[in-house]
Parts: structure tokens; sequence; C-alpha cells
């Protein structure tokens, strides 16, 4: 008996032995797997999800510097000067130089190798419209050095500096555009988040210095008017020196008005290149990475004159303005009415147009398309994000109009005028998103399009025909299981039984569908999108040329003061411009894809 108990005692200790065995291997395997599973962490997902917000900060803190450097010299002060804010921007300009010339040299050591590539991210039309926009850019850096040289005596080298490395980079980032914004980079992914939003924030800091030129620049003008008028007395900054060329005032008067056009490329350019950086490391769906082709167009007539109507009167407007804002005090009241009524007039025929688009949308609901677009979505969020400036503006309109105890004769137009401008801004956005969003009914034929001359299988000869281009025809296949298949279809809708009646028939009413009867409903949408589109154009052109009514009707300023309202105006103008032009680029799109 006790050999037998101390055989059990020995059996158990073996098995608690073992036991305690197997527990501490699974346990040191359970360390292993963590161990394992953290060091890939740490070498592998840290930097894919990570990289994207360390980078971002990067790119913020950059432009943060630039404006901070902007802010100071706006002071006018002595301690901070110009030249130190264009050095910066020279440094951040060489350095996106050098990433560029770096990725191009690298894309072209890996030829052999075909670069994934977005076709959403840009449009040949979009390249063609920034490459109008760089070119006078470089007309402006030209008249840039032009000033410099009559201001020589009194202007430092970097503003000579300046202009000639931004040419540069002008010509470096077109080129770059052109052959490398729809790369999507799976390669040195942590480097070039770094590299590609370097290139956006140097592009946003161009765009604010751009906007604080232009500014400071209208500032000036306006104070100058106002000095001539005999409203205010301020003191006007310019060069402590006399200009040694005859060409000094044009070069300054042609800067005035290419400073538009070089801001909207720097923030354009920004945009595209936000995209690129959003794409690096992102696996493309081929089957959303297609091309859509462009819709035929028809019978644009109303659409195209009612917009050049539209452009025409706007330069008349324009015209008038500029003239005659600077007269006597009863011609500059008229004149600030005038404007007021042609922008009422131009808003209620923008928010009927968005609004008839809308309702055609509403009586032929869509399913939305849902598949992941960077580009799009972008697009989306700038829509309602620029929209903030001239909201802003018009809040503080109606404010003012109502707050005010002086009456001119344009202060309930103003009123309407500023009502109508954030209803405007409503309804458009509303049509350009749904657009945009909205799956299009020739989705089965495009696709069919892109593959090859697939609308042969709607015709009566192909019906008989064999398998043709990966399309099998199931009729010639079997054509019993044809015959039932028309048949059950006909009992179901309460017909008779005749399988070759149907089959003639129906293939040629979708072949005159098709392509003889032009969609009405599709006439109507692209007309309102030409004519929107000229429309924002035409509400580009006015503030960025100089009509900027709430500079001189006095009523927002009466309320909120020199300080505040000038502030106020230097932030939502640049917004409310790049809103019109951004515009301008969505309802091309949207003609193209209704």
């Amino acid at each position: 008996m006790a050999e037998h108990d101390g055989g059990l005692d020995s059996m158990s200790l073996n098995k608690l032995d073992c036991h305690s065995s197997s527990t501490l291997s699974s346990s040191s395997e359970q360390e292993n797997e963590i161990f394992t599973k953290l060091k890939v962490s740490l070498t592998d997902d840290y930097p894919r999800k990570n990289a994207e917000i360390l980078s971002g900060q990067y790119g913020t803190n950059l432009l943060l510097i630039g404006v901070s450097l902007m802010l100071a010299i706006g002071n006018n002060g002595a301690s901070v000067k110009e030249e130190y804010l264009l050095s910066f921007i020279t440094t951040l300009i060489l350095v996106q130089l050098l990433w560029m010339m770096w990725y191009i040299v690298r894309r072209g050591m890996q030829s052999n190798l075909q670069a994934e590539k977005d076709v959403h991210a840009t449009t040949s039309w979009i390249k063609g419209g920034l490459t109008l926009l760089a070119l006078l850019s470089l007309i402006m850096d030209a008249f840039r050095i032009g000033y410099f040289v009559g201001y020589r005596s009194c202007l430092s080298a970097v503003e000579v500096v300046y202009p000639i490395i931004h040419a540069t980079h002008t010509i470096a980032q077109v080129h770059f555009l052109w052959f490398h914004i729809k790369d999507v980079i799976k390669s040195f992914e942590t480097f070039e988040r770094f590299g590609v939003i370097h290139a956006v924030f140097t592009n946003l800091l161009l765009w604010c210095s751009g906007v604080m030129s232009e500014a400071n620049h209208f500032l000036n003008h306006h104070n100058t008017r106002l000095n001539a008028l005999g409203f205010v007395n301020l003191t006007i900054v310019e060069p402590q020196c006399n200009c040694t060329i005859s060409g000094c005032s044009m070069f300054a008067d042609g800067l005035y008005y290419l400073y538009p056009f070089n801001i909207e490329y720097h923030i354009f350019v920004s945009v595209m290149l936000f995209v690129m950086w959003k794409n690096i490391g992102r696996t493309i769906d081929l089957q959303y990475n297609r091309k859509r082709l462009a819709t035929r167009t028809q019978w644009l007539v109303v659409g195209p004159i009612l917009g050049l109507t539209a452009l025409a009167s706007t330069i008349g407007v324009l015209v008038v303005y500029i003239i005659h804002v600077e007269d006597a005090l009863d011609i500059r009241e008229s004149t600030i009415a005038m404007f007021y009524y042609y922008g009422i007039v131009m808003l209620v025929f923008m928010c009927s147009a968005g609004i008839t688009g809308l309702l055609i949308y509403r009586a032929d609901p869509m399913p939305m398309d849902t598949t992941k677009n960077p580009s799009r979505k972008l697009d989306t969020e700038l829509l309602f994000g620029s929209s903030v400036g001239s909201w802003l503006m018009s809040w503080c309109s109606v404010v003012a109009v109502s707050a005010s105890r002086s009456s001119p004769s344009y202060r309930w137009t103003n009123l309407m005028y500023s009502l109508l401008s954030i209803l405007e801004k409503y309804i458009q956005n509303l049509f350009i998103i749904e657009s945009l969003y909205r799956q299009r009914e020739d989705g089965e034929r495009e696709d069919a399009e892109v593959g090859g001359p697939a609308p042969e299988i709607f015709s009566v000869t192909s019906s008989l025909a064999p398998t043709y281009n990966g399309i099998i025809n199931q009729a010639y296949e079997n054509p019993d299981k044809g015959c039932v298949t028309l048949e059950n279809e006909q009992k179901e809708n309460g017909q008779g039984t005749g399988c070759t009646q149907k089959h003639l028939e129906v293939p040629l009413q979708v072949e005159n569908n098709v392509e003889v009867n032009p969609s009405k409903k599709r006439q109507i949408l692209k007309n309102i999108a030409v004519f929107l589109f000229m429309c924002n154009i035409s509400l580009w052109i006015l503030p960025a040329f100089g009509c900027r009514p709430q500079y001189d009707n006095g009523l927002e300023e009466e309320t909120f003061g020199f300080t505040i309202w000038t502030t106020v105006l230097n932030f939502a103008m640049p917004i409310n411009l790049f809103y019109r032009m951004h515009s301008v680029a969505s309802l091309f799109e949207v003609f193209q894809r209704v």
C-alpha cells in the first residue's frame, strides 16, 4: 500500500510539473507574440499611421512662422522687416526645389516600373488653367524685377533675388504638376509625406504673402482716395527714394492687376498637392480608377447667352465703378447703389438656376456614388470652408445696416444683397455637391464605351451574333433559354408569349432612346452649369480688380470701426475670391459629368 501511495504521489508530481512547464511555455509564447506585435507596430504601423500627423504638424508650423512674420511686418515697425519674410520664403522655396528635383530623378531611375496613378486627382483643363495662371505669375515676377531696378538704391538685394527664385520655382512646379501630380507614392512614404506637405504649405505661405501684399496695396490706394476727398488724413507708405527709370508707375500698377492671378495660382497648386499627399500609400481600386467619358454637348443656347450677358454687364459695372467711385458724394452713392442693384439681379438669377437644378434632381432621384475619392471629398470640404468668408462679410453687413444711424440711398439694397449672397451659396453648394456625388444614369453604357464598341449588342443583328468582347449573348448560346426568359417576363406583365416579337422590338426601342432623342433634363442641367460657371467668373472679377463696395459704403465701418472692419475684409475677401474660382472649377466638372 505504501509503495502504491508513493507511486501515486510521484505520478501527481509529474503531472503538476508538466502542467507548470506547459503553463510557463505558453506564457513565454504569449510574451513573444506580444513583443513581436509591438515590434511590428513600432517598425511598420507606426510610420504608416502617424507620418500624416507628424508631417501635417510640420507644415502647419511652417505656415505659422510665416504668418507671425507677416503680422509683425503689418505693424510697420522697424524691428521686423519685409526682407526677413522674403528670406524665409526663399529658403522654403529652395527646399521644395531640391525635393522636386530628387523626386523627378528617382522617378526617372525607376522608369521601368509602372507607377500607380489616380486619374481623378486632376484633369488636363485644370492643368492648362494653372499653366495660364503660372504664365501671369511669371509676368508679375518680371514686373517685380523691373520695380526693383527703379528703386534699387533703397531696396534690399533680397527683393530681386526673391522674384528670380520664385520664377524658377513656378516653372519647375508646373512641370511637376503636369507629369507627377497623379502619382500614388508607394516607396519612401514617410520622407515623401514631408516633402509633399512642405510643398503644400510653401504654396499656402506664398498665397498668404500675396494676399497681404494685395491687401496693403488696395488699402494704400483706398487711403489715397479718401485723402483726396478730404475724409481722413493718413500716411501712405512709399519707398524713401526716387525712381531711376520711367516705368516705375507702370510696374506698380501692373503688379496690382496681376496679384489676383498669382494668388489663385498658389492656392490651387496647394489644393492639388494636398490631394497627392492624401494619396500617399493608398491602394487604388481599379474599378474606381477609370476616367469617365465626357457626355455629349447639345442644345447649349440659353446658358451661354445668359452667362455672356452677365459677364458683359460685369465688365461694364467694373469700369463705371472704378471711374465714378472717386467722384463727388452723390455720384459716389449712386455708383455704390448701382453695384448693389446689379448684384441683386445676378444673385436672383443664380438662385433660380440652382433651385431649378435641384428640383430636377428631386424629380428623378438617383443613388449617390459612395466610392472613395479624395479629390471629390476635398472639393466638398473646400466649398463649405471657403463659403465662410462671404457669409462673415454678409452677416456683418446685415448687422451694420440694422444698427446704422445713417441712411444712404443704398442702405436697404445692401441688406437685400447680403441676404441673397448667403442664400446663393447655400443653393449653389447643394447643386454642385449633389452633381458631383450623383451616379450617372448612363454608367453601364459608359463602361461599355470604355471597353470597346459594345453598343452593337443593342442592334437586331448583334442578337444573332456570337460572343463579342467578352459579352456573352445567352440567346445565341441557348435560344430556348432566351425564349423562356422573355416568355416569363411577358407573363408577369400580363402580355402574350411571343418570343420573336419581344426579341425584335426591344432592341430597336433602346437604340432610338440612346442615340436619337437627347435628354431634355441633361440639356437643362448643362445650361445651368454653364450659366453658373460664367456668373462665378463675373463675381470673381469684380472684387479681384478693385470693385469692393464693402470698403466704400461706410455702413460697416461706422458700426465696427475702421480697424476691425479692415481686419474682417482682409480675412474674408481672399477666401471669397477663392470660393468663386473653386466654384468655377467645380461647375466645369459638373458640366462634363452631367
